[in-house]
């Protein structure tokens, strides 16, 4: 029973830090492009980032209900 609660726990972790991990090219975007090109647009942390990268996937993931078989 440990050993498998410890599997869950490393597999919970080891997604947030790939998620973390993919948050950051969104970060280096936004402040590098957005600020100097966008009048009143502020620099992001990384969380911030990781938050807008999960909306964005929420917001925009094809999926679909059909099947094309």
């Amino acid at each position: 029973m440990t050993n498998r609660i410890g599997t869950i726990i490393a597999t919970l972790l080891a997604f947030v830090l790939v998620s973390f991990l993919f948050s950051w090219p969104v970060m280096m975007l936004w402040n590098g492009c957005l600020v100097d090109a966008v009048t009143g647009v502020k620099d992001i942390s990384w969380l911030q980032a990781w938050g807008l990268s999960v909306l964005c996937g929420l917001l925009f993931n094809k999926t679909s209900g059909k099947s094309n078989d």
